[in-house]
C-alpha cells in the first residue's frame, strides 16, 4: 500500500537547523515584487539593510522546502511526486521573525486524510531558536491517486466571504521575470521557468509559485489593512485555488472584521478566475 497512516504518524520527527541574513530576507522579498517605486520608503522596509523588516510568509521558504521534501519522504508515505499537488497552506507566528537567525526545524507528518481517489497530507514544521519557538508552517500536500486507504476524510474549512463589497480592493502586477527571481529562494521545480517541460505538464507557458501569490497577498494586506507592521500577523492561511502567470496581475479583494482580514486573490485579465481561495489574516 502506497500509504500506511499509522506508520507515517507514528515516525521520527525530522530536524534540521536553518539559516538565513538579510540577503535572503530581501532576495525573498524581491521575489513578491517588492521595490517598486525603489525608493519609496515603505518598499525599503522590504528591500534596504538598514530598515529591513521580514514578512512573515518567508516562513515557507526558510530552509528551503526541508519540510515538504522531508516530509514525503517519511516511513508509510511512498507516493509518486508527479501526482503531488500543493493543496493549502498556513503560518502560525509564535513572535516576529528576526532579520538574522539560526533555528531548529522539526518536521513531521500531522495528519493524513482519506479523501476517496486522493490522499491529503498535512507536514507540519515547527521552527524554533534559541529564545523559543518561532512559528509553525503546515503544508497541505494534495495527492492524486493515492485515496482508499481507509482514513477519516477530514476537515472541510471553508471562509464565506461577507456579501457586502470588499474593504479594499489592490491589483499586484506580476513581472515576466518574477517567478524566475523567486525560484532563487529555493523551488526549483521546472514548471516555473522551463517553457518545454510546463508544455509537458499542459499549460502554455510556465506558471508563478502558488506561495508566490500566497507572499503577494499577505504583503498587500500588510500595506494596506495593517499600516505596514509586520508584526501584527499573528496567523495566515490559504487554499490554492488556480494558477497566474508571470505578465498577469492578481486581483486582491479584502474584508476587515475584528482581528482578521478575509482575502480573495483572483486573475484579473482572465475574468476574475481564482488562484487564492478561504484566505485568512489573522492580526492584532
Amino acid at each position: 500500500m502506497p500509504i500506511d497512516a499509522a506508520k507515517a504518524l507514528a515516525a521520527d520527527p525530522r530536524h534540521g537547523e536553518i539559516g538565513w541574513d538579510h540577503k535572503d530576507i530581501q532576495l525573498y522579498h524581491l521575489g513578491l515584487g517588492a521595490g517598486r517605486p525603489a525608493t519609496d520608503p515603505d518598499e525599503l522596509r522590504y528591500t534596504l539593510e538598514s530598515k529591513l523588516h521580514v514578512l512573515p510568509s518567508f516562513a515557507t521558504v526558510a530552509g528551503a522546502g526541508m519540510a515538504m521534501m522531508g516530509g514525503l519522504a517519511a516511513p508509510g508515505i511512498e507516493i509518486n511526486l508527479a501526482n503531488v499537488l500543493h493543496g493549502g497552506q498556513s503560518i502560525e507566528l509564535h513572535r516576529p521573525i528576526p532579520v538574522k537567525g539560526r533555528a531548529t526545524s522539526t518536521a513531521r507528518v500531522a495528519a493524513l486524510y482519506d479523501k476517496g481517489k486522493a490522499a491529503v497530507v498535512v507536514l507540519r514544521t515547527e521552527v524554533a531558536d534559541a529564545d523559543g519557538p518561532l512559528w509553525t508552517s503546515d503544508a497541505q500536500i494534495f495527492v492524486r491517486g493515492e485515496g482508499g486507504f481507509g482514513g477519516e476524510r477530514g476537515p472541510s474549512v471553508r471562509e464565506e466571504l461577507p456579501e457586502r463589497a470588499p474593504d479594499r480592493v489592490e491589483e499586484r502586477h506580476i513581472r515576466e521575470d518574477q517567478a524566475l527571481l523567486y525560484r532563487l529562494s529555493g523551488d526549483w521545480n521546472p514548471l516555473h521557468a522551463d517553457p518545454e517541460f510546463a508544455k509537458t505538464a499542459g499549460f502554455d507557458q510556465p506558471i508563478l509559485h502558488g506561495l508566490c501569490s500566497y507572499g503577494m497577498a499577505l504583503k498587500a494586506v500588510v500595506d494596506t489593512a495593517l499600516g505596514g507592521d509586520v508584526s501584527r500577523v499573528r496567523a495566515y492561511r490559504t487554499r490554492f485555488a488556480g494558477i497566474v502567470f508571470p505578465g498577469e496581475t492578481l486581483r486582491i479583494r479584502m474584508w476587515e472584521e475584528p482581528g482578521r482580514v478575509l482575502v480573495s486573490v483572483t486573475a484579473a485579465e482572465r475574468d476574475d478566475a481564482p488562484v487564492l481561495a478561504d484566505t485568512v489574516v489573522e492580526h492584532a
